[in-house]
């Protein structure tokens, strides 16, 4: 059977327009930082790194796991961690972030280790060294479905403080997490999905 976050972690990802309560247990990743504006080629390198990886994870395991429930998986989609931006004017050069792909608990770090470095082989690249496995633990979170451009998000945010303000919740860290439900260059910008959380207390 394969395994599909779509179907099988609703909870997590059918997220709605409108702001919401949730608890987000341990989850692990793969992962790279980086700085500056997401839309130059050293962001789309380090995503392309990270997805390079992620499949060859996924085609590794799938020669490996007859004996398991799962024999296949789908990858998870891309997230992002970005600093929260004090300036009163977004500078997207400044920005510091950490992109990451979830892996299915399934997935151990010796499994990680070893798809690095048959990647390493067969698509070599400096970046590779920069990638490394690690749990994230978000705990309580309050999220919400932006649809639309990424330069629109503010709107959301807005909609996040306003329901932490009404239910007396307040952020835990000065970043947020953004996961992209669908790939913002295959679409019209009107019809992009991205998922906000703030870990808030």
């Amino acid at each position: 059977m394969k395994y599909e976050w779509k179907k099988q972690e609703k909870e997590f990802y059918g997220v709605k327009k409108s702001p919401a309560l949730v608890t987000v247990p341990a989850q692990n990743y793969i992962m790279i930082g980086g700085k500056g504006n997401p839309n130059d080629v050293d962001f789309s390198n380090r995503v392309s790194a990270l997805y390079s990886l992620a499949y060859a994870i996924k085609m590794a395991y799938k020669t490996t796991a007859i004996q398991n429930e799962f024999n296949d998986f789908t990858v998870f989609p891309l997230e992002g961690i970005w600093q929260k931006i004090e300036e009163t004017v977004l500078v997207k050069e400044n920005l510091g972030y950490t992109i990451m792909i979830r892996q299915p608990d399934f997935i151990c770090e010796d499994m990680v280790k070893a798809a690095l470095e048959q990647v390493k082989v067969k698509k070599p690249n400096p970046l590779f060294d920069e990638i490394s496995f690690g749990t994230m633990n978000d705990g309580k979170c309050v999220e919400i479905l932006h649809i639309g451009a990424f330069d629109d998000e503010p709107i959301s945010f807005e909609k996040m403080e306003k329901f932490m303000l009404a239910n007396n919740l307040e952020r835990t860290n000065n970043y947020h997490r953004e996961i992209y439900l669908n790939n913002a260059n295959r679409i019209e910008i009107s019809k992009i999905k991205t998922i906000l959380r703030y870990s808030v207390s």
